[in-house]
Formats: structure tokens, C-alpha cells, sequence
């Protein structure tokens, strides 16, 4: 059995997992790892505001009409604006996913280091070397592409593969090894098993992640990294680490 099928195969024989432990583990092991949770997100701000700069000097960026709002509400123009945006958005977009993927991934893997008690250096640039970018560049489009293709198909859609998309990075930073598509169809799995538990435990660390406001604001910046965090505890405890079995880590858990 080849790293693939042998993926999807702990994919469709995962355990059922508690909310309230995903929960609580996120917030023990965002305790851990919350500065380097900062210089990750710090790291994806940067690089987002740096490419919108960069295409709205150039006249590449789509530029909001805000004559839509000074008029009486008119949804065929809020329409038009809506997809023209996503359409111009598309350069910009798969750039800023493939950064944001690419240092999501180094961040998991930070993570794991750190719950095995590994020493490894904290590469934030892990997946920028050539072995990898190609690859991660590859997901950045896919990545947009289905993004526009759920914005065009309006809300509800987005929400769904919002979930499956969090996993890319997951994957990636676990199975690095793995083709483009193979991470893909791996993300879709373990996303659409683990949907309800995935955006719950999100949604809950989205609204821990908002209490960073509470800190003159900006202080969301330092709490924001906790919403990356159950969708990688998810697979941890559901898939287990490469050398690892699922029952093997039960030991870790204590940790938390």
C-alpha cells in the first residue's frame, strides 16, 4: 500500500473525536506555540498587504465602486461589482494563497515538532525551498480556483469547502511527499469526514481568537494562530503522525 492509499485509508477509519478535547487541546497547545503563531501570522499579514500594494500600484487590483452605496440599495450592481471582483481578484488571490499555505504548513510543522519534543531548527521557510514551492504554488491555484468557483455559486458553497481547503496545509505539512492532487483528494476526504467537528472547533477558536481585541485591537494579531490549530489537532488525533499510531499518542494527549 502505497503513502497515499494508505492515507485515505486512515481518512475513512478515523475515530470519533470529542469537541471539547479539540477544544481544549488547541488552547493548551496554542500556550505552546502562540510566538511562533505570531510570527506566522505576522509573516501571512505582511505578504498579503505587500501583493495588494503591489497589484493596486499596477492597476491589477479590483477597485471597490462606491457609488453602489450612495445610491438606493441596487442588487443587479452589487452583483456585477461581486463578480468582477473575484475574476480580477484571481493573480492576486493565488499568490496570497500560495504564501499563506506555504507558512501555514512551515507553522504545522513547527507544531508537531513541538508536541513530539523534537529539537529541529523553526523553519518558517521550510516550504519555500524548490523541492516544495512548485508544489505549493500548484495548491495556491487550486486553492483560488475553487475558491471563486464556491464565491460564484454564492455563500453557502464557500462555507462547505472552507473546511476541506483548511486542510491543504495540513496535509502538505505531514505529507510533503504527496502529489498536488493527492493532497488535494486527501483534504476533500478527511474535510467532508470530518466536516461538523472541523468548523465547530473552528468557529469556537475563531471566537477565542476575537478576544485578541480586547487587547487594544491589534492584539488579535497575537491570538489569531489559534484558529489554525483544530483542523491540525483534528488530524493528529484522527490520523496520527507519520511513524506513529493513533493509540501510540494517547501518551501525547497528556501533554495538553
Amino acid at each position: 500500500m502505497n503513502d497515499f492509499n494508505n492515507l485515505l485509508y486512515k481518512i475513512n477509519n478515523a475515530k470519533e473525536l470529542d469537541f471539547g478535547d479539540i477544544i481544549s487541546n488547541s488552547i493548551e497547545l496554542f500556550k505552546k506555540v502562540w510566538l511562533k503563531g505570531l510570527v506566522v501570522v505576522l509573516f501571512v499579514l505582511i505578504s498579503a498587504i505587500c501583493i495588494s500594494f503591489l497589484f493596486g500600484l499596477i492597476g491589477l487590483a479590483p477597485a471597490l465602486d462606491h457609488d453602489i452605496f450612495n445610491d438606493s440599495f441596487d442588487f443587479k450592481a452589487i452583483a456585477t461589482f461581486y463578480s468582477s471582483s473575484a475574476i480580477y481578484g484571481i493573480p492576486q488571490n493565488m499568490l496570497i494563497s500560495t504564501l499563506n499555505i506555504a507558512f501555514v504548513a512551515a507553522f504545522y510543522r513547527i507544531c508537531k515538532q513541538t508536541i513530539l519534543g523534537e529539537n529541529g531548527h523553526e523553519d518558517y521557510f521550510y516550504f519555500f525551498k524548490k523541492e516544495y514551492f512548485t508544489k505549493v504554488f500548484m495548491l495556491g491555484i487550486i486553492y483560488t480556483a475553487i475558491t471563486t468557483v464556491a464565491q460564484f455559486l454564492c455563500f453557502i458553497p464557500y462555507i462547505y469547502v472552507f473546511v476541506p481547503l483548511s486542510y491543504f496545509a495540513v496535509i502538505l505539512a505531514n505529507n510533503p511527499n504527496l502529489s498536488e492532487m493527492e493532497i488535494v483528494k486527501a483534504s476533500f476526504t478527511l474535510g467532508n469526514k470530518k466536516w461538523l467537528i472541523t468548523f465547530g472547533t473552528m468557529f469556537v477558536a475563531g471566537l477565542v481568537a476575537m478576544l485578541g481585541i480586547l487587547g487594544c485591537v491589534i492584539g488579535i494579531v497575537f491570538t489569531m494562530s489559534i484558529i489554525y490549530l483544530p483542523s491540525f489537532l483534528i488530524y493528529k488525533d484522527a490520523i496520527g503522525f507519520d511513524g506513529t499510531n493513533v493509540i501510540d499518542e494517547i501518551g501525547m494527549n497528556n501533554e495538553f
